[in-house]
């Protein structure tokens, strides 16, 4: 079916959320020539945003491009030859649900935007929109974004897709609108990557204040506990290492304005989970991944003992000194002295790196 997917200069794109990562990606969208419609939540943000040609909300500054519309999501996606989910992965599954009924077509691709897994089993987004759509029309975007940042200078996206078709026509789309964009055909990987960075990012913001040796252990634990898991899943681990994951990371680990970071912080202040989103003013996707991420590990049977710790203090039963102490102590799987590392995921991540780096 990947053959099926439409030309560019024929495309019509739907963007699902007007959060800020919505926003941006649909004003990128339109500057690349894509006939762009942004829809917002309700008819009132719509309706405002298309008065004021800005999201002040959530991506003040950024001037929405003429031709890109706006409308509620009640407009429907039946036009649409790629939709875009810009929505917080506690929602996913609903709207994903409502999909058909809103109109896709049968040809129309679907982009998952989300870092996060879909309730209740902790599910990759791209794995239920796969079981519903087929995997040679869904997509996922990660890599390093902080929305802002990428309307005005750009970033590091990576589209991911087991459809070459798709991938490729993604890379084009954002390319043409001055953005990088990395192939990849691993899209659980690389929304286990985004998963593993916002988990690691919430570790260290409530780790931080007890020293900077223990914030870096408690993302570097959580980044090798999810390793173990993508192997697990049949996802490549070595996409936990390149642009959607340690460089996601990154990028939120120095970000002022991150939401992950700030939520862990807050979460070291004593202030709990549940109030955390109103103290920043929008959804803050590790909050529900994380304890989501715990019981898949443990359904998968990986230990995990940091990213279960992680998931207890947020909902309390963890106390922040206890979290701490679990941090410094925990010892990571020994290594496996005596064996040569001929094959398996080593093969494999030196094979990455030779592809991507030459050497």
């Amino acid at each position: 079916m990947a053959e099926r997917v439409p030309a560019p200069r024929s495309r019509r794109a739907v963007v699902v959320g007007a959060g800020s990562f919505g926003t941006a990606i649909a004003v990128l969208l339109a500057r690349s020539g894509v006939r762009t419609t942004l829809q917002a939540r309700t008819a009132e943000q719509a309706e405002r945003l298309a008065e004021e040609r800005v999201n002040a909300q959530y991506l003040p500054g950024v001037e929405l491009p003429r031709e890109l519309r706006v409308e509620s999501v009640t407009g429907g996606l039946s036009r649409a030859d790629l939709v875009f989910l810009a929505v917080p992965s506690r929602g996913l599954d609903e709207v994903i649900a409502k999909l058909r009924d809103n109109g896709l077509g049968p040809r129309a691709a679907v982009v998952s935007l989300a870092k996060g897994l879909v309730p209740p089993a902790g599910t990759a987004p791209t794995a239920v929109l796969s079981a519903r759509f087929g995997a040679e029309r869904v997509a996922v975007i990660g890599g390093p974004a902080h929305a802002n940042e990428m309307v005005r200078d750009g970033a590091g996206l990576v589209a991911a897709s087991v459809s070459e078709v798709l991938a490729t026509a993604l890379q084009r789309i954002f390319t043409r609108a001055g953005v990088v964009c990395e192939l990849s055909d691993d899209p659980i990987g690389v929304e286990l990557a985004g998963a593993a960075k916002n988990a690691a990012a919430l570790a260290a913001g409530a780790t931080e204040a007890q020293g900077l040796n223990a914030a870096g252990a408690a993302a570097g634990h959580i980044f090798a506990e999810l390793w173990r898991f993508a192997e697990a899943q049949g996802a490549r681990p070595e996409s936990l290492i390149g642009l959607a994951g340690t460089g996601d990371l990154v990028a939120t680990a120095l970000a002022p304005q991150s939401r992950n970071r700030r939520a862990g912080e807050l979460l070291a202040q004593g202030i709990p989970s549940s109030e955390i989103p109103t103290h920043i003013g929008q959804a803050v996707e590790a909050l529900e991944s994380v304890p989501l991420l715990a019981l898949a590990l443990e359904a998968a049977g990986v230990e995990a003992p940091v990213t279960t710790g992680l998931a207890r203090l947020i909902d309390g039963s963890l106390p922040l000194d206890q979290w701490v102490a679990l941090v410094r102590t925990t010892v990571p799987p020994p290594a496996r002295f005596g064996r040569s590392p001929s094959g398996g995921w080593w093969m494999r991540l030196r094979a990455w790196w030779r592809e991507r780096f030459g050497r």
